[in-house]
């Protein structure tokens, strides 16, 4: 069972897997930052100066040692504009890729057209031979 489970571990779907969860959640952390320390400073200056984190509307206000009962749609903003701008950030990133992986097949196509006319003149030249 512990060979099985080594031979699972190490193979390179599990590893690139785990690559890419850890590349993930830097990712994650950067856009994060990227919006509540860029982004969100420059809405909140075009609204007016408002803080989405902090809006809420207080259902029941706090009663001696008893937190306040909030509604808390600030929270929920910021984490909707999170939201889109890692979906949107990783769209433009697998973008990105496609379009390399695209020029690099075009050169493999380019080499392949090149190696063609080659072989089509040697095919004529083989034909011309055998009349």
């Amino acid at each position: 069972m512990l060979k099985e489970f080594k031979e699972f571990a190490v193979k390179g779907n599990v590893i690139d897997l785990a690559v890419g969860v850890v590349i993930g959640g830097a990712f994650g952390k950067i856009v994060t930052s990227m919006v509540n320390d860029i982004i969100m400073p420059l809405v909140g200056a075009i609204t007016g100066g408002i803080n989405f984190t902090y809006l809420k509307i207080v259902i029941k206000g706090a009663q001696g040692s008893v937190p306040a009962v909030t509604l808390n749609y600030g929270s929920f903003i910021q984490n909707v504009v999170d939201f889109l701008i890692v979906s949107f950030s990783i769209f433009l990133f697998i973008k990105l890729i496609n379009k390399l992986k695209r020029e690099k097949k075009a050169e493999i196509a380019e080499a392949e057209a090149k190696l063609s006319e080659e072989v089509l003149l040697l095919r004529e030249i083989r034909d011309l031979l055998k009349k």
